[in-house]
């Protein structure tokens, strides 16, 4: 369940990674995230949406960020989705140090282990969705 209208827009340059910074921050404090969990959301969204410029075709993606709430405990949730090349192994690309194009290999990990939750789907030529949960403690 959501709280109010999703903020949806597409990212096509840097100036994107600017603004999905501010939305989570400000769902974040909406939200009632401690500054801890709000930096670790915020941090997670960036380095989600440094990947769709990096990796999907025409460096293009979408996100949508909302409040969300289950029983008591309110959150935000944001998706990350692309029409890029696609991720041929989910498991391996969730590995630290697994790369197929030179980088360190910490980013999908990386922004795993900063939220509490954080699925992934994706096949070879049919894009990418990552879709992340931070919760109020």
């Amino acid at each position: 369940m959501t709280d109010r209208e999703p903020s949806v827009f597409d990212i096509v340059d840097e100036s994107d990674l600017i603004r999905v910074r501010k939305v989570l921050r400000t769902e974040a404090e909406a939200v009632g995230l401690n500054l801890v969990d709000a930096t670790k959301l915020i941090t997670a969204g960036s380095e989600l949406a440094r990947n769709i410029l990096n990796y999907a075709t025409g460096r293009r993606g979408r996100v949508t960020v909302e409040q969300v709430h289950r029983q008591s405990r309110r959150g935000v949730r944001a998706s990350f989705a692309d029409d890029g090349p696609g991720i041929e192994d989910i498991e391996a690309a969730l590995t630290d140090g697994f790369s197929t194009r030179g980088s360190m290999g910490l980013g999908l990990p990386g922004a795993r282990r900063l939220v509490d939750d954080m699925t992934l789907t994706s096949a070879a030529g049919a894009g990418t969705t990552v879709v992340i949960v931070k919760w109020q403690r």
